[in-house]
């Protein structure tokens, strides 16, 4: 191990303090809506990466030049790249209104005293298929808000029900950018990262569940929502998520999705074959940013890495985490404290990913493990702060409905990600690590 150098750590700190100081200038001095996501995250990652250029002069610009090809020639890297277009792609292809149809199916079957338990299912489902938090947020809070009016359940257990959901499969999901970014930073198999994440999950969305319905038969009801639907469009999220469990390639799983929802939104005569091939660009593109970030991150982490960063950052985390059950709270601690600093859980994780990768080797944690604990942790901590995507989407869409919340009401109704923090702690430090081979 080389010597430590905790100065190598500054473009990290520059990168923070750029994006969290103009996040909080947006957010809450200038009152810009979604304040955080109006900061140029490339140029201050850019920044950061200047920063890193002009340390160390005993290495020459083209040395350095050479060690940030290094670190972008990592075949996870270029793999994690490829599935983010391929996702994107997929999603512009079978669009999004299944998810509204899951819902108005499973509301017109089950009776109106299930409705915010079927909310919290629903979003469950729908993140999973789509793999964005946002994105189903987006789509169900319209749908519980309309369940509260008709029915009297609390607008603030609807719309956290619907968030905890969705947080569920942005945690689960194989075409999540949060899974992507975990398991290829951590070069392990998307299936496997899968299976050691849901022993961890479902207690926490079964308790969720619990509580939602422990708190519905407290509620008088009035009426229930009904609406159309066309379950038709669901069979290509199926598809995927299927091929994900069984442990098909993930390139292979996207591209029988984007075949099955082209054929089925052609032959339904859904869309124009012109229109179809737009959508497509237009979802790979909304991965640019995403894409680049990861690519900045790795270029900045390489030189870090040189000059000695990541060692002094593990020596400091030796000090205050102990033992293998210690590594992993620490994993968590950083990823969590990544995405405070940035309320972005897949930033979070590729900001992470090298470090946490350096760890599990000093610690003797597994590559799925490891993978395991940046996604859940990372979507804890999103799923909580007040001022993340999800929570100002939510608001956002509850008030052009008409009804005005704070995240400070929904908070306490935000059961799924405190549950899930109990969960993990419970798998860390109570429940022995079965033996596993490195995957």
């Amino acid at each position: 191990m080389k010597k430590g150098n905790a100065v190598a750590l500054l473009p990290i700190s520059v990168f923070l303090c750029i994006y969290l100081g103009l996040g909080i200038l947006f957010e809450y001095v200038m009152k810009i809506p979604m304040g955080f996501y109006n900061v140029p995250i490339i140029i201050a990652f850019l920044a950061a990466i200047l920063v890193a250029c002009l340390q160390n002069r005993k290495v020459s610009f083209d040395e350095k030049l050479g060690i940030m090809a290094q670190g972008l020639a990592d075949k996870n890297i270029i793999t994690m790249l490829l599935i983010f277009l391929t996702a994107g792609s997929f999603v512009g292809v079978v669009g999004r209104s299944s998810a509204e149809s899951v819902a108005y199916f499973m509301l017109s079957l089950i009776p109106a005293k299930f409705s915010v338990a079927v909310l919290f299912v629903v979003a469950c489902f729908v993140s999973v298929a789509m793999g964005t938090s946002v994105g189903t947020i987006t789509l169900i809070t319209p749908i519980a808000v309309a369940v509260s009016k008709a029915s009297g359940f609390d607008m603030a257990l609807c719309i956290g029900s619907v968030m905890g959901g969705s947080m569920f499969g942005d945690n689960l999901s194989f075409i999540s950018d949060t899974t992507i970014a975990a398991c290829n930073g951590q070069g392990c198999q998307m299936k496997d990262k899968f299976r050691e994440n849901f022993g961890i999950a479902l207690p926490a969305a079964v308790g969720t569940l619990v509580l939602i319905l422990v708190l519905s038969f407290q509620t008088d009801i009035a009426g229930r929502v009904s609406k159309s639907y066309n379950l038709v469009q669901i069979i290509p999220y199926v598809l995927v998520l299927i091929g994900g469990i069984i442990g098909v390639n993930v390139f292979v799983v996207l591209l029988i999705g984007i075949v099955s929802g082209s054929a089925i939104m052609l032959a339904g005569g859904h869309i124009a074959a012109t229109d179809l091939l737009a959508n497509m660009g237009s979802g790979a593109s909304g991965m640019f940013e995403t894409s680049m970030v990861a690519i900045l991150v790795a270029a900045m982490c390489a030189l870090i890495r040189e000059y000695g960063g990541f060692d002094a950052l593990l020596a400091g985390i030796h000090k205050v985490f102990k033992g293998k059950k210690g590594g992993q709270l620490g994993m968590g601690l950083l990823v969590g404290t990544m995405d405070i600093a940035t309320a972005n859980n897949t930033v979070a994780i590729v900001m992470a990913n090298p470090i946490a990768k350096d760890m599990a080797k000093e610690y003797g944690i597994t590559p799925r493990k490891t993978a395991s604990i940046l996604d859940t942790f990372s979507c804890i901590f999103q799923g909580i702060i007040p001022y993340g995507a999800q929570m100002l989407v939510a608001i956002s869409a509850a008030s052009e409905l008409g009804y005005n919340l704070s995240a400070f009401q929904i908070m306490p109704k935000l059961f799924y990600p405190f549950l899930l923090f109990v969960s993990s702690m419970i798998f860390i430090f109570v429940i022995p690590q079965k033996h596993r081979n490195n995957i």
